[in-house]
């Protein structure tokens, strides 16, 4: 069984999720618990799908 670290499906989406936490932490702050958590979540759920097989 291959490790999910060596896909590059999972590189891609992990490297976007890490770049989508950087972008957002410029967003304002009122807008943490509404449009920053959903949009952290959906594309953190990404990779995480795909390490659970």
């Amino acid at each position: 069984m291959q490790d999910f670290r060596s896909l590059q499906v999972w590189k891609k989406s992990h490297a976007l999720t890490l770049a989508i936490y950087r972008t957002t932490a410029a967003f304002p702050r009122d807008e943490l618990y509404g449009l920053v958590s959903q949009i952290r979540r959906s594309s953190s759920s990404v990779p995480t799908n795909i390490a659970e097989g």
